[in-house]
């Protein structure tokens, strides 16, 4: 049986995701799945494709070197923001008489209705994809599951036809062409993603999908076992880490280890971990700053319920809001943070779920990042291309040790691996795996083996005794100044600004099993 080998790459604000996959005959089994900091690229769109390609070049080599395969060719999505839809319907010829309706004629059919749409303007715009909602044979209506095999003379089709911009879309070929990959395929990520994640029953009975990634957040309505609505919005996790920054005057990227450390929503239910301090030390200047979880936790909050409501705005606007039984389902980045479930839950009422890849579709031993929430678009993607027996993304040649590349460059991001976590000062932290532990805490959301979330050269815990000055931002300068004083059950963490060091674990556990309830 041939053996094929599918690629895909994920193009985030804050993050590119490299997935690549075996596929014989039926069988999936994913391989590998990093994710990097990414470069050039905004709201999910590429607008520098050098320092894109650069990033890319880097992720390829790395799998190649690992998995002894030539990646010749990837599958990539559209953009996810600035995506507008619109209805498009379709109808063949009538026949002297009936005949079967048959896979020919459904491809006929979308053909003739995204060929005959008119764009107001062709040159800025493009068609993403098209949904097909409804068929009509004669005098039967029905999906595509149903209509095919039907006896008719006639076939009319209604599709929910998705357009973008099209500057993104040719950023792409010269990001690719750079970095000496062919583009294979691109997808319309709404669709693959919810195909990953959702149940059946979900997606016939109504449910939101809800994807809260670094610079663009959507929903993508599924009802009657099909598409029926999507819109985003240009916030996310990144406008969450700018809040840090302004509010206490740090740098973006000791702002995005705070937040991936000890960032949560809802303070009220932060149990203990509202009473830490946090205490910032900046050796070049001799100062330290105090930051309460609790206030952290209020920035946080204040950010998301934002985000949530403009979300919950564009599904009443959908008009498919009564009618979400399932309730909603998160999938992005963001869909670690805890609290985030529960917020979302607090402010519409819906039931909310964590959205991971369904596994019982494919085989990742070894690989368990893909069971995360931020691996569902590049899981889709896959599974939608396996599907393709034509396609393979990798070369017949091998690689040889001779040929194997390089994956250091100077001055580029490095990337994670499962088995031994970032510790230069160019990376942001590595994205916790799940854990199965008895705590009942978040995915993600457990701490390491060693029941500490910083290694000895990264954190020092005190417990001083003298002094009592404290503030949720105050700065404190000179050498031989006491640190505040605090309860007999706080812990000051000293981060040291300027060394950068990420987080190798996660904080779950010490929320005290906060999340337990958001599912």
């Amino acid at each position: 049986m041939q053996e094929r080998y599918i690629a895909t790459v994920d193009l985030g604000s804050s993050k590119l995701a490299l997935c690549v996959a075996k596929v014989t005959g039926d069988n999936i089994q994913i391989l590998y799945y990093r994710e990097r900091p990414s470069a050039g690229i905004r709201y999910s769109r590429v607008f520098n494709p050098k320092k894109a390609a650069a990033v890319l070049r880097e992720a390829v080599d790395e799998a190649e070197n690992e998995l002894q395969i030539r990646i010749s060719q990837v599958v990539t999505g559209y953009p996810r923001h600035y995506v507008a839809q619109f209805t498009a319907d379709g109808e063949l010829p009538k026949a002297d008489r009936p005949r079967s309706i048959g896979e020919e004629d459904i491809r006929a059919i979308k053909s003739i209705a995204l060929d005959t749409y008119p764009l107001d303007d062709p040159e800025r715009e493009m068609l993403y994809g098209a949904v097909p909602q409804s068929f009509s044979a004669d005098d039967f209506d029905g999906n595509e599951e149903d209509i095919i095999g039907v006896e008719s003379t006639t076939l009319k089709a209604h599709y929910k036809v998705f357009a973008g911009l099209r500057k993104p879309v040719s950023n792409l070929d010269p990001m690719f062409n750079s970095a000496g990959i062919s583009i294979a395929n691109c997808l319309f990520l709404p669709v693959t993603t919810g195909d990953a994640v959702l149940k059946d029953a979900e997606k016939a009975n109504g449910v939101g999908l809800l994807e809260v990634g670094a610079g663009v957040s959507s929903i993508s309505i599924w009802l009657g076992g099909m598409l029926r609505f999507y819109a985003s919005i240009p916030f996310g996790g990144k406008n969450i880490t700018s809040d840090i920054k302004l509010e206490c005057a740090f740098d973006e990227r000791l702002a995005e280890n705070i937040k991936l450390g000890f960032g949560a929503c809802l303070p009220d239910k932060l149990q203990n971990m509202g009473d830490k301090i946090l205490q910032i030390n900046d050796e070049e200047n001799g100062t330290y700053e105090n930051l309460s979880v609790k206030y952290l936790s209020e920035i946080i909050t204040a950010r998301s319920r934002e985000i949530v409501r403009a979300i919950l705005y564009l599904i009443q606007e959908s008009g498919f809001a009564e009618r979400l039984r399932c309730g909603l389902v998160l999938t992005g980045g963001c869909a670690d943070m805890p609290n985030f479930a529960g917020l979302i839950k607090a402010e519409s009422g819906y039931n909310v779920r964590k959205g991971i890849p369904v596994g019982r579709r494919f085989n990742a031993e070894g690989c368990a990042g893909v069971y995360n929430p931020s691996a569902a678009a590049s899981v889709g993607m896959i599974l939608a291309c396996a599907a393709d027996s034509h396609l393979n993304c990798t070369s017949a040649d091998s690689l040889s040790e001779e040929e194997t590349p390089s994956t250091t460059t100077e001055n580029a991001p490095s990337a994670t691996t499962e088995n031994s976590p970032a510790t230069t000062a160019a990376t942001t932290p590595a994205k916790p795996e799940p854990t199965n532990d008895a705590s009942g805490s978040d995915e993600g959301g457990g701490i390491g083996s060693n029941g500490r979330l910083f290694g000895d050269d990264q954190i020092d815990v005190v417990r001083p005794t003298g002094g009592s000055k404290t503030g949720r931002g105050g700065r404190t300068g000179g050498s031989g100044v006491r640190p505040p004083r605090t309860t007999k059950s706080s812990i000051i963490a000293i981060w040291k600004k300027g060394i950068g060091k990420v987080l190798n674990d996660s904080i779950g556990s010490l929320y005290d099993g906060m999340g337990e309830n958001e599912n």
